[in-house]
C-alpha cells in the first residue's frame, strides 16, 4: 500500500512579509571562530596536539582519547590534501552533516556488500551512486569524516560510467548538503529531478538546500510536491520541520506522529522518535520528550541525538546528574560543539569551573582541527564562542555565515554576537527578524528579550523573557538563569 500523503494537512506556509529566509537542522554551515587560520601540516599537527592535550586533561579514559585523537587525525589528514586509498578502491578524509534519513533504508545500506558487488561488477554505475550515498548516511549518524571523500569518489565514479544518472545526481546533492555546500545541493538535486522526478532522496536534499538557504516559501512548495509524489518518512520529517519554521507546531507534531507510525526500520524510529522528543523539549513539555528519547533509544540504543536530547530533557526536568551521564557518554563518543557547550554549561551550573572550561577549549579545538581541514564549521561554533570564547571571531563567524545564508539561525547568531560585542542597536533588528517566521525557540526569545534590555526597551524585555522560560524553562542553564534574574533585577520592574 502506497503511504498516506499529508499535504492535506494545509497548503503551503506563505513566507510573511519582510520576513527573513533561513532555517537550519541540528547542523548549519558556518565560519572559522577560533583565532587565525591554520593551514598546512604545521597546522594539523598543532591543533591536533592541542586537541589530544586537552583530552588528556579532561581525563577521558583511552577509548575517549582515542576518539577524539581519531578525529584530529582524520581532520588532519584532509588539511594535507591526501586522500588515502583503502583495499576497497573508495577514498577516506573529511566532515560532517546532513539533516536527517534520505531514504527509509538504514544508514550504512550494506556498505560492505556493496563494496563486494562493485569488486565483481565494476561498470555497475547504480552501485557506485549507491555506494556513494551510503557513505554520506553513514556519516550521518557516525560522524566519520572520512566517509564523505569515499562517497565523492563513488559518485564521480558512478557518473563517469553513465554520465547524468539521477542515482549519482542525487547522491551528489546529499554529499553537498551534509557539507553545507547548499546552493551546489540545490544545483545537484534539480538536475537529477529533471532526470527523474520521482527520485526521493532528490526531492530531500532539494527540501533541506531550500530550508537551508532560507528560501521557505520555495522549501514549503517543494515539501508539497515531495509528499505528492514520494509521501513517506523522509519527506514527512522535512515537511514537518518546515511547519515547525512558521510556528506550526501541531502540524508538525501530527505529521511526524504519522511518520513515526509508517517508519518500519530501526533507525526511522529512532530518527522520528528523536525529533519528536526535540519538538516536545522545545515546546517545554519535558515529559513528553523523555517518553520519546525513551522510544528512540529503545529502538536503537546508539542513536546519539536521542541521548543526547534525552540528557537535555533530564537537565530541564531537575536531573542535572543523570544529564551529565547522558552528555559524557555522548562526548566521548563524538565531541562536537553543540553537547561539548551543553555539557561545559551544566559543569558550570554546579560549580565545576575547570571541567567547564575544558569542554569549551575543545570546542575551539574541534574548530581550529575543522578549519585546518577546510571543513565549514557549524553554526553553533559561533555562538559556543560568542558565549564562551572569543567574542570578535564570534562576530566575523557570524557576519560571514549571514553573508552565505540567511536564515532565522544565522541571523539569531549574528545578533547575539553583535550584542556580546556591545553593539546592541545594530543587534536588535536581526533578533527581530530572527523571529519574524513564529518559529518557537526560546533561545530566540531570550536573546531578543537580553537585547532589549540593553537598548532600554524594558518592557519588551520583560514580554520576550517570560515568552521564553513560558515556552521552555529548561531552554538552556544559563541562559534560563540569565533571563529569571533580569526579570527579577530592579530596572525589569520599572
Amino acid at each position: 500500500m502506497a503511504p498516506q500523503r499529508i499535504t492535506g494537512a494545509g497548503s503551503g506556509p506563505a513566507e510573511a512579509s519582510g520576513t527573513p529566509p533561513g532555517a537550519v537542522s541540528p547542523g548549519a554551515g558556518g565560519a572559522a571562530v577560533s583565532g587565525a587560520r591554520l593551514t598546512g601540516s604545521g597546522g594539523r599537527s598543532a591543533a591536533a596536539r592541542r586537541f589530544a592535550a586537552i583530552a588528556r586533561r579532561r581525563g577521558a579514559g583511552r577509548a575517549g582519547c582515542a576518539v577524539l585523537l581519531a578525529v584530529a587525525l582524520t581532520a588532519g589528514s584532509v588539511a594535507l590534501g591526501g586522500v588515502r586509498e583503502d583495499r576497497d578502491g573508495v577514498a577516506a578524509g573529511a566532515a560532517r552533516g546532513g539533516p536527517g534519513p534520505l531514504s527509509a533504508a538504514g544508514p550504512d545500506a550494506g556498505v560492505p556488500a556493496l563494496q563486494a558487488r562493485l569488486r565483481a561488477q565494476p561498470r555497475d554505475f547504480g552501485g557506485w551512486a549507491a555506494l556513494g550515498l551510503a557513505h554520506v548516511e553513514q556519516a550521518r549518524t557516525d560522524g566519520d569524516p572520512s566517509r564523505y571523500p569515499r562517497a565523492e569518489q563513488a559518485l564521480r565514479r558512478s557518473l563517469d560510467l553513465n554520465p547524468g544518472n539521477d542515482q549519482a545526481l542525487a547522491g551528489h546533492a546529499a554529499l553537498a548538503a551534509a557539507r553545507h555546500a547548499f546552493t551546489d545541493a540545490l544545483a545537484y538535486a534539480d538536475r537529477a529531478l529533471a532526470a527523474n522526478p520521482y527520485n526521493e532522496r532528490a526531492l530531500c536534499s532539494r527540501i533541506d538546500a531550500l530550508v537551508e538557504l532560507g528560501r521557505y516559501a520555495d522549501a514549503a512548495r517543494a515539501a508539497d510536491t515531495a509528499d505528492a509524489r514520494r509521501p513517506g518518512v523522509p519527506v514527512f520529517t522535512r515537511y514537518a520541520y518546515v511547519r515547525e519554521l512558521h510556528g506550526e507546531v501541531g502540524t508538525a507534531r501530527r505529521v511526524l506522529e504519522q511518520a513515526l507510525a509508517a517508519a518500519s526500520s530501526p533507525a526511522d524510529v529512532a530518527y522520528v522518535a528523536s525529533q519528536l522528543g526535540r519538538l516536545a523539549w522545545d515546546q517545554g513539555d519535558h515529559g513528553a520528550a523523555l517518553r520519546h528519547y525513551a522510544r528512540a533509544l529503545a529502538a536503537d540504543d546508539t542513536h546519539l541525538p536521542a541521548l543526547e536530547g534525552r540528557a537535555r530533557a533530564k537537565a530541564a526536568s531537575g536531573d542535572r546528574a543523570g544529564a551529565v551521564r547522558d552528555l559524557e557518554a555522548v562526548v566521548a563518543r563524538h565531541p562536537l560543539p553543540g553537547p561539548l557547550v551543553a555539557l561545559g554549561e551544566l559543569y558550570e551550573v554546579r560549580g565545576e569551573t575547570a571541567k567547564a572550561r575544558e569542554q569549551y577549549a575543545l570546542v575551539d579545538a574541534w574548530t581550529a582541527l575543522a578549519r585546518a581541514g577546510g571543513v565549514d564549521v557549524d553554526l553553533d561554533t559561533a555562538l559556543a564562542a560568542a558565549d564562551h570564547g572569543d567574542r570578535d571571531a564570534a562576530l566575523r563567524a557570524a557576519r560571514a555565515e549571514w553573508d552565505r545564508r540567511r536564515t532565522v539561525h544565522t541571523a539569531d547568531a549574528l545578533a547575539w554576537a553583535l550584542h556580546v560585542n556591545g553593539r546592541d542597536e545594530e543587534a536588535l533588528p536581526y533578533a527581530r527578524r530572527a523571529s519574524a517566521t513564529g518559529y518557537r525557540n526560546a533561545v530566540f526569545l531570550h536573546h531578543l528579550g537580553m537585547i532589549e534590555r540593553a537598548v532600554g526597551r524594558e518592557e519588551d524585555a520583560r514580554r520576550h523573557l517570560s515568552a521564553a522560560l513560558d515556552l521552555n524553562p529548561g531552554f538552556s542553564p544559563l541562559g534560563a538563569r540569565e533571563a529569571r534574574a533580569a526579570l527579577m533585577s530592579p530596572e525589569a520592574g520599572r
